[in-house]
């Protein structure tokens, strides 16, 4: 009788337990929309809008909606319609909202009404791309894109009234001109160095057919006509069109490059010790009056790949998240694309959906860029975000 007791019982507790876990995302659910909206206005500046996904914003629109950080007393952040920049339409139609149209004092009047500047990318659009005309891979005329005097006089409004920046790459490369790039740096502290780079998991023209076929030829008319590479490896590119290669084993120890955190990246914005990094980035260099580093990137190259990097002036370790946080203004500068990475803006309907980040990418796919979301931006936006909240 006993056995036939726990017998029945163990079948009841666990129905019980499959409901409860089939539940909890309801109760996550559930427990978001209870959260009452929270107002901040964020200018979101993004140029490089293929879709209307809005891909170059969704990370920084997933973190306003996890929070549920709104642009009045309302109403959410939409990730189509509310930025500024380029906006697809129908086939290949599109429309312009940037900063460009907009007078000084309407600028003037959007530096009052605004909480935050994010500027998430301004790289732009090219004709190869949105026309689908000749190889996307090779470059092509801008149709919109590089930061403006608009943009900038933006910024230093926004600074003047100590409010939050955020900006990151690609806002100093190419295509945005040499007297806006030098505007922006005396403004914050921040010098480019001219280089960028990215890790590719195969270097092999013949397997890889998303290298860009501009990267190669510049290569090869550097190099003797020469591409030797078979193995994954990093690529950097000088704005005058200088490109070199560290491959993986001949001249890298580790093929990623890996940002390490500062004590106070890892306590304080709960970002991890060393995270893999699998995009572009640009290299820069730190004025450290009015700025200091919370997190680098680090090259872990041979004797071979640091011998490439020095006759180049490329070091091994550069900023990967500087930050000015005082009186006058709050500033920070990412040097890659964190802003962009393949996430879904559904998940942000959960509270606490972070707590199972870990069914939500593949930590052995060395190009996967999930992670980075879960670990390292969306923790450090948030504290960034709930910070100036509580400030302002």
């Amino acid at each position: 009788m006993a056995a036939s007791f726990l017998k029945r019982n163990k079948k009841y507790f666990f129905r019980i337990m499959v409901l409860c876990i089939v539940l909890i995302p309801l109760w996550m659910w559930s427990i978001w929309m209870l959260i009452p909206k929270r107002k901040l206005v964020v200018a979101i500046i993004d140029k490089t809008v293929l879709t209307k996904k809005g891909q170059e914003h969704i990370s920084l629109n997933w973190v306003l909606n996890q929070q549920k950080f709104a642009k009045n007393n309302t109403e959410l952040y939409q990730g189509d319609q509310d930025y500024f920049g380029f906006f697809p339409l129908n086939g290949t139609d599109f429309r312009l909202k940037g900063l460009e149209r907009f007078s000084e004092n309407q600028l003037v009047h959007l530096s009052e009404d605004a909480d935050l500047a994010y500027i998430t990318d301004a790289y732009g659009i090219y004709k190869n791309e949105w026309y689908d005309v000749n190889d996307e891979k090779e470059r092509s005329q801008i149709v919109y894109g590089g930061m403006s005097t608009q943009d900038i006089y933006f910024l230093q409004q926004m600074q003047a009234k100590h409010k939050l920046i955020i900006t990151e790459f690609n806002c100093l490369g190419s295509p945005t001109k040499k007297i806006v790039r030098q505007e922006f740096e005396n403004s914050f502290g921040i010098k480019w160095s001219g280089w960028i780079g990215r890790y590719f998991e195969s270097l092999d023209t013949s397997v890889n057919l998303e290298l860009p076929r501009w990267m190669i030829n510049r290569y090869k008319e550097q190099h003797n006509n020469k591409w030797p590479f078979k193995k994954s490896g990093i690529t950097f590119v000088r704005n005058d069109d200088k490109v070199e290669i560290l491959e993986n084993k001949t001249h890298l120890n580790t093929e990623l490059p890996y940002i390490i955190s500062s004590k106070e990246g890892k306590d304080y914005y709960h970002m991890p010790e060393a995270m893999k990094y699998s995009f572009w980035f640009d290299i820069i260099s730190v004025d450290t009056r009015f700025n200091h580093v919370i997190s680098s990137f680090t090259i872990d190259a041979n004797a071979a790949g640091k011998n490439i990097l020095e006759s180049n002036g490329i070091p091994a370790s550069f900023p990967a998240i500087t930050t000015h946080i005082n009186k006058d203004y709050r500033f920070f500068y990412f040097s890659a694309d964190f802003c962009d990475n393949p996430i879904r803006i559904s998940t942000s309907y959960f509270k606490g959906i972070h707590y199972f980040d870990w069914l939500l990418f593949n930590p052995r796919d060395l190009q996967e860029r999930v992670s980075f979301f879960w670990r390292l931006y969306r923790p450090l936006v948030t504290r960034i975000l709930e910070d100036y909240n509580k400030a302002k």
